[in-house]
């Protein structure tokens, strides 16, 4: 177990700076997830933390010891890849016990650690398959396992279920959370997928071009986004963004408002009037997409109980102005 510090964290190839700065304390047995879209610097800022990029700037601290110079291997880290890295020709067993064979552990301490994390990862009767004998799932878990194995003080975890297909996800993101719970190890893990950074998440890191454009618990990041950017990425379906003449506040500003504090009312009613698009049932709720007089585009989410406005329809939208999140011209919450 470890606390790890990040501290002004620079990165730059050449004259392009593509880490901006990144700053944050994070406690001994803490899930940190580094969310944002692709070409954010998200991995770029892990494979610092692993040591597989150097730091131009700053400095990186794993129980308060700087490890800005040291090998991976000396960082007391072990990292989960997105493409499991397993070696076909080995069996699982092997696959989880080649880092410890490499690094001299005895042999019965190698059984002893590979039966315990194949019984905590439920791959005990797969031990002697080849990972072409397993199903995705599986393999991940494999990947897992040879991590587990190391005993490391941190988890980093690189986009590790991004192969796997939806259902699947879902599985191995309470398997994941469950696991980092019982081992208690601090945990850095990259996606670009909101929903796995809202459901795992202690804290987050939200980037925006190499900028921690905001870092805090899943639910507060959601309730008070401090920049247009958080606003519009965390959220699905995302906030809506009404120019203030169309809301009916003063020019130069922009109102974010999420879909679920819209409702629809009869024209006439409301803060303003749009026309409807298409609806897209979902069951328990219904996404309502509708088109405003100067073509901004709003997305209502309603209870799937309540009745669906026809298409082409004029409707009026209303919202509260509680729920209002007003940002300046550079997309920063006023």
């Amino acid at each position: 177990m470890a606390t790890v510090s990040l501290e002004s964290l620079k990165k730059s190839y050449g004259k392009t700076e593509v880490i901006h700065g990144v700053d944050i304390d994070i406690e001994d047995g803490e899930f940190i997830v580094i969310v944002g879209p692709s070409g954010c610097g998200k991995s770029t800022l892990l494979r610092m933390v692993a040591g597989l990029e150097g730091v131009s700037e700053g400095e990186i601290r794993i129980n308060g010891q700087r490890v800005n110079e040291k090998e991976p291997m000396d960082r007391d880290i072990a990292m989960v890849f997105q493409n499991y890295a397993l070696y076909p020709h080995m069996s699982v067993s092997q696959n989880m016990a080649y880092g410890l064979k490499i690094a001299g552990t005895p042999k019965l301490e190698i059984e002893e650690r590979v039966g315990e994390a194949a019984r905590l990862l439920q791959l005990e009767p797969y031990l002697k398959r080849r990972p072409r004998e397993l199903s995705g799932g599986q393999r991940q878990r494999v990947a897992m396992g040879r991590a587990i194995v190391r005993r490391p003080s941190v988890f980093l975890f690189d986009e590790p279920l991004s192969n796997l297909d939806a259902k699947l996800r879902v599985q191995m993101r309470l398997e994941i959370k469950k696991l980092q719970r019982d081992l208690g190890v601090t945990a850095l893990y990259v996606t670009h997928d909101q929903v796995e950074a809202m459901t795992l998440a202690d804290r987050m890191i939200v980037m925006n071009d190499g900028v921690a454009d905001q870092i805090g618990a899943p639910l507060e990041v959601y309730a008070n986004p401090q920049t247009e950017f958080v606003a519009g990425f965390i959220g699905s379906p995302p906030t809506n963004f009404i120019e203030s003449g169309v809301a009916g506040k003063s020019p130069g500003t922009k109102v974010g408002i999420r879909p679920e504090h819209v409702a629809i009312v009869p024209t006439g009613q409301g803060n303003t009037t749009g026309r409807v698009i298409y609806a897209e049932p979902l069951g328990a709720e219904t996404l309502v997409h509708l088109t405003l007089g100067d073509g901004q585009l709003v997305t209502v989410r309603q209870d799937g109980s309540v009745e669906i406005p026809s298409e082409g329809q004029e409707v009026g939208l209303s919202w509260s102005e509680q729920d209002e999140m007003r940002f300046d011209t550079d997309g920063r919450r006023l």
